[in-house]
C-alpha cells in the first residue's frame, strides 16, 4: 500500500510559480510511475504530468507543457511538481497518484492522495 500526502498549494498571482510536493509512504514507492492530476470545480479530473519509476521519462498534458516540470526523489519518497507561468485556468485541486503509465493507455491510478488547492488570481 502507498499513502500519498500533497503540500505546497496556495494562492498566487498569474505569472507566478508554485512548487507542489507529494510525500509517499511505503517501501514500494520506487516501483511506481507517479503522476499529478487536477480537478477544477464543475470539471472532470484532468491528467497533468507523469514520471517513470526511475525518473528518466516524463510526460505532460499539452495544457502545461513547457510551464510545469515533474520530478521525483526515490531516496526521499517524494514527487514534485514545479509550476511556472501560472494562469487563472490552472486553478484546481492538485493531487498526486501512484500507478502505471503508457502512451497508449495514459495513467492508470492505483493509489491517490487527497489533494492540495492551487488558486491563481488574475
Amino acid at each position: 500500500q502507498v499513502q500519498l500526502v500533497e503540500s505546497g498549494g496556495g494562492l498566487v498571482q498569474a505569472g507566478g510559480s508554485l512548487r507542489l510536493s507529494c510525500t509517499a509512504s511505503g517501501r514500494t514507492f520506487s516501483i511506481y510511475n507517479m503522476g499529478w492530476f487536477r480537478q477544477a470545480p464543475g470539471k472532470e479530473r484532468e491528467f497533468v504530468a507523469a514520471i517513470s519509476s526511475s525518473g528518466v521519462s516524463t510526460y505532460y498534458a499539452d495544457t502545461v507543457k513547457g510551464r510545469f516540470a515533474i520530478s521525483r526523489d526515490n531516496a526521499k519518497n517524494m514527487v514534485y511538481l514545479q509550476m511556472n507561468s501560472l494562469k487563472p485556468e490552472d486553478t484546481a485541486v492538485y493531487s498526486c497518484a501512484a500507478g502505471q503509465y503508457s502512451n497508449s493507455a495514459g495513467f492508470r491510478m492505483i493509489w491517490g492522495g487527497q489533494g492540495t488547492q492551487v488558486t491563481v488570481s488574475s
